[in-house]
C-alpha cells in the first residue's frame, strides 16, 4: 500500500498538523512532514478524527435487501465517516445462530468499505422466550460480544437476568431496547400534549424508564454489563445517572434525531418522523444534550433504520418506524453539540469513536490519532453548510427526516486501515 500525507489537518480540532499514513498504519504525526512518493491530501484546516464507530446499525441483510444490504449500508457508513458498525440482529432469518452472524460478518469483510461486527439476538427469533446461542455466536468467526433483541424489548425479567449472567463469561454486554410492551400497545407517538391534540395513541416515557430501572438493578445484582439503546427521555437520564452513581456497570446511547427533533414535527403527519422510540419533547431533547455532554450518556449511535419507499410513503398509522442516519449523524452532532458549545471535537471523537469501540470491543477502532495506530480516520470539513439531499445517499433507502434541511459539516475523506473509502466526498 502507498503512503498518504494528510497535510494541515486539525487533529481532534486542535492546531494544524501533518499525518503520514504508511500502509495500514499511522507512521508519524507532526508539523512540516514530507514523504517521497506519498499521495498528498491538502486538509486545509479540516478536522481529523478517528474513524467513527456506530454501535447501532440496521443493515437488513439477510432478508430485507429491498431496504439495505451490507454493501450499501457500509457504503453509507463510509460516506458518513464510519469505519466500523455493529449490525443489529433483527434480520430474516434473525441473527440468533453462529451461522447467521458469520454470514453478516463475511459480507462486511467482502464489502471493503467498513468493518461490520454483528450483534447477536438475545432470544431465539427475538421472541423473548428462550435464550439464543450466545456462547456459540461469541465463539464463531464473528466473535460476537454485543447481544440485543432491538426492535423488541427483552421484557421477561428472568430471561434478561439469565442473559446478563451468561455474557459475563466473556465480558459481553446485553443492549436493551427499553420498551415495556403492554404500556405501548397501539402507541403511535410520544404521549403528551401533541398526542392528545392529534388523537394519536400515546407512547409514555415510563414505558422506557421502567425497563431501564429494572435492568440496571438486574445488572447490579448479577455483576454484569448492560447497555441502554436509544435512550430518549429526561427520566431515563436521571435513572442512568443514579445507576452510575451507585457503580452499576451501565452505558447508554442517544441517537442524533433525539438530539435535534421533537414531537411537534408529528403535527405534519409525515411518516418520516415516525420512529421507535418516538420523538420526545423539547425538554427531553435539552436534557439528552446535557447528559451526552456530561458523560451520563456515553455515546451517539445512529439507529440507522432503512425502509423501502412503500413502507414510509403511506398513512401515518401504517408506516414503518425508523430513519436512516449514517450519512447525517456527524452533521447533526455538530449542530446540536459542537455549535452549542456543549462538546468540542475531542469530545465528539470520544462519544462517536472511542467509547463505542470500547463498549463493543472493536479492536483497532476508536484509537488515538498517533504514530503506530491503525489508520482508521475521517476528515471533516466543518465550515461546510448544505441542504440534505437524499437522492445523493449511498444507502438504498431515503427515509431521512432532514430532507431539505441545512446542516453543517461534511465528511470529505474516510480511511479504513490506510485504504481510502471516501475521497473528496465520493466513494472509491
Amino acid at each position: 500500500m502507498s503512503k498518504i500525507l494528510i497535510r494541515g489537518a486539525k487533529v481532534l480540532g486542535g492546531e494544524p498538523q501533518d499525518v503520514l499514513i504508511d500502509g495500514a498504519t499511522i507512521a508519524e504525526v507532526g508539523t512540516g512532514l514530507s514523504a517521497d512518493g506519498a499521495e498528498v491530501v491538502e486538509a486545509g484546516g479540516k478536522v481529523l478524527l478517528p474513524g467513527l464507530v456506530d454501535l447501532h446499525t440496521h443493515l437488513r441483510e439477510p432478508g430485507r435487501e429491498d431496504s439495505e444490504t451490507v454493501l450499501t449500508g457500509t457504503r453509507a457508513a463510509a460516506s458518513g465517516g464510519y469505519t466500523n458498525v455493529f449490525a443489529m440482529a433483527n434480520t430474516f432469518p434473525v441473527a440468533d445462530t453462529a451461522g447467521v452472524v458469520e454470514q453478516v460478518w463475511r459480507l462486511g469483510r467482502e464489502s471493503g468499505y467498513c468493518d461490520v461486527q454483528p450483534i447477536g439476538a438475545v432470544t431465539v427469533g427475538l421472541e423473548g422466550a428462550k435464550l439464543a446461542e450466545l456462547g456459540a455466536m461469541h465463539e464463531s468467526a464473528a466473535g460476537v460480544t454485543v447481544f440485543s433483541d432491538d426492535g423488541k424489548c427483552v421484557h421477561d425479567a428472568v430471561i434478561m437476568r439469565r442473559a446478563l449472567e451468561y455474557v459475563k463469561a466473556f465480558d459481553g454486554v446485553v443492549a436493551q431496547h427499553a420498551q415495556e410492551p403492554r404500556l405501548t400497545e397501539g402507541a403511535q407517538m410520544n404521549e403528551g400534549v401533541v398526542s392528545a391534540e392529534l388523537g394519536l395513541g400515546g407512547w409514555p416515557a415510563v414505558a422506557e424508564e421502567s425497563v431501564i430501572a429494572r435492568d440496571v438493578l438486574l445488572a447490579e445484582h448479577v455483576g454484569s454489563r448492560v447497555h441502554i439503546c436509544h435512550l430518549s427521555t429526561a427520566g431515563s437520564v436521571e435513572i442512568v445517572r443514579w445507576a452510575k452513581s451507585r457503580g452499576i456497570d451501565v452505558t447508554a446511547e442517544v441517537t442524533p434525531h433525539h438530539l435535534l427533533l421533537t414531537d411537534e414535527l408529528v403535527r405534519s403527519y409525515n411518516p418520516v418522523y415516525k420512529v421507535n422510540p418516538p420523538l420526545r419533547t423539547e425538554r427531553d431533547v435539552l436534557e439528552l444534550r446535557e447528559a451526552l455532554a456530561d458523560g451520563t450518556i456515553d455515546i451517539v449511535a445512529t439507529d440507522h433504520a432503512p425502509h423501502p419507499h412503500e413502507d414510509k410513503d403511506c398513512e401515518w398509522a401504517a408506516a414503518a418506524m425508523g430513519m436512516v442516519g449514517l450519512e447525517t449523524a456527524l452533521s447533526v452532532v455538530q449542530e446540536t453539540m459542537v455549535e452549542t458549545g456543549l462538546l468540542d471535537w475531542a469530545g465528539v471523537a470520544d462519544r462517536m469513536s472511542v467509547k463505542p469501540a470500547r463498549i463493543g470491543q472493536a479492536t483497532g477502532h476508536g484509537r488515538p490519532v498517533s504514530a503506530g495506530e491503525p489508520a482508521n480516520l475521517t476528515l471533516v470539513d466543518t465550515e461546510y453548510r448544505g441542504r440534505v439531499d437524499p437522492a445523493g445517499f449511498a444507502s438504498r433507502s431515503r427515509n431521512t427526516p432532514y430532507e431539505g434541511r441545512e446542516l453543517p459539516g461534511r465528511v470529505t475523506h474516510t480511511w479504513l486501515r490506510g485504504k481510502a473509502t471516501l475521497v473528496d466526498g465520493k466513494l472509491t
